[in-house]
C-alpha cells in the first residue's frame, strides 16, 4: 500500500496575526470585506432596494443609507433574476440621483441573461469567466430562489451550493450578497430564513429587514465583529426615491451621542487627539466620529488645537 503523505501542520504561535483582516470592512458596520452573506426579509420589504443601495455605495464610495461609511469602494456586479435590466437601471439611477450622482459616476455592471443556475456546472463556469473579466469588489445575486432547482430544505444540497459560492468568494477575493426570502410565520432574523439552517450559518455579514407599516426595521449580524444597533428605514421620495434611516424611529439609537461621551472621556486625559486617533481608539465609523465632533463643537465642549482636538479651555471670569 502506498504510504500517505501527512497533512501540513504549523504551530499556532507561528501563524501571523489576523486582526487586521478580521476587522476589515467593505461597508463599515454593514458588510465585512470579502464577506459572504444574506440580505433577508419577507416580500415587499425593500430587500432589492437595500442591495442596490449597497451597490451604489460601494461603486461610488458614498455612505450606504447616508450613514455607513464605505471603507473599500470598488466595482460592483449585479444579477437580478426577477427584474429586467431596465427596471434595475431605473432603481439604480434614482438612488444615485438622491446622492447627487449620475450613472456615469458608478463603477457598476449588470449581468444580462435569462438564467443563471448555481447548481449547474456550466453556469458556474460562465459566472467564473465573468468574474475573471470584471473582477468586482462586490457581487450581488438576487434572489437566491431563482438561482437553483435544488431542495432548499436539504442541508446536504444547500451546503454544496454554498460551498461553491464560498470558493468563488475566496478565488476572486470579493464580497458576495445573496438576496433571500424568509419563511411565513418564521422565527427571528436568521432563524426565519427559508430553507436549511446552513444558509444562516454561512454568512459573515447578514442583513435582515422586517416591515412595520410603511417602515422597515434593519437588523445586522456579523460573524467576527459587533453588530450596530438596529435602525429604522423608510423608502423616501425626495429628492429621488431611495432608502434612508429614520431618525428617532422605534429602532433609533443615537450612536453619535454615545461616541461624543466617549470622546470627552478620552480627551479628559489632557492630551490632544486627532480625528483619526479618536476613531482608532473607539473603533468607530468615520461618520460616527464626525457627527460626535460636530455635536461637541456646537456645544462648546471641545476645540481644535495643534494635534487635533482638546476639551475647551474655560477661562474663569475674574471677580468684580
Amino acid at each position: 500500500m502506498e504510504r500517505a503523505e501527512p497533512l501540513p501542520v504549523v504551530a499556532a504561535a507561528a501563524v501571523a496575526r489576523g486582526e487586521g483582516e478580521r476587522l476589515a470592512w467593505l461597508v463599515e458596520g454593514l458588510w465585512s470585506a470579502q464577506g459572504v452573506g444574506v440580505i433577508g426579509g419577507a416580500p415587499k420589504c425593500c430587500k432589492t432596494w437595500l442591495s442596490l443601495d449597497l451597490a451604489v455605495s460601494v461603486s461610488s464610495g458614498t455612505d450606504a443609507l447616508g450613514r455607513f461609511h464605505v471603507a473599500t469602494p470598488g466595482p460592483v456586479l449585479i444579477y437580478g433574476a426577477e427584474d429586467t435590466p431596465v427596471a434595475l437601471r431605473d432603481r439604480i439611477e434614482t438612488i444615485a440621483a438622491a446622492r447627487g450622482l449620475s450613472l456615469r459616476d458608478l463603477d457598476l455592471n449588470l449581468i444580462v441573461t435569462d438564467s443563471v443556475r448555481l447548481d449547474v456546472e456550466r453556469d458556474r463556469a460562465r459566472l467564473r469567466a465573468t468574474l475573471d473579466q470584471h473582477r468586482p469588489r462586490l457581487l450581488i445575486l438576487d434572489p437566491l430562489v431563482r438561482l437553483h432547482r435544488i431542495d432548499e430544505n436539504s442541508a446536504g444540497e444547500m451546503s454544496a451550493m454554498l460551498g461553491e459560492l464560498r470558493a468563488l468568494q475566496r478565488r476572486y477575493q470579493l464580497a458576495l450578497a445573496l438576496v433571500h426570502h424568509v419563511r411565513k410565520n418564521g422565527g427571528q432574523d436568521g432563524q426565519s430564513l427559508r430553507g436549511s439552517g446552513d444558509l444562516h450559518a454561512w454568512g459573515d455579514s447578514n442583513l435582515y429587514l422586517r416591515r412595520r407599516d410603511r417602515q422597515m426595521s434593519l437588523t445586522v449580524e456579523h460573524r467576527s465583529a459587533p453588530s450596530p444597533p438596529p435602525c429604522t428605514l423608510e423608502l423616501a421620495v425626495e429628492p429621488a426615491v431611495h432608502l434612508r434611516v429614520v431618525e428617532g424611529g422605534p429602532d433609533h439609537h443615537d450612536v453619535a451621542v454615545d461616541a461624543a461621551d466617549k470622546v470627552v472621556e478620552l480627551l479628559s486625559a489632557g492630551t490632544p487627539m486627532s480625528r483619526e486617533a479618536l476613531r482608532a481608539a473607539l473603533r468607530a465609523r468615520n461618520a460616527t466620529i464626525g457627527d460626535a465632533l460636530v455635536r461637541l463643537r456646537a456645544a462648546d465642549r471641545i476645540e481644535r488645537c495643534e494635534g487635533g482636538f482638546r476639551l475647551r479651555q474655560v477661562v474663569p471670569v475674574p471677580a468684580p
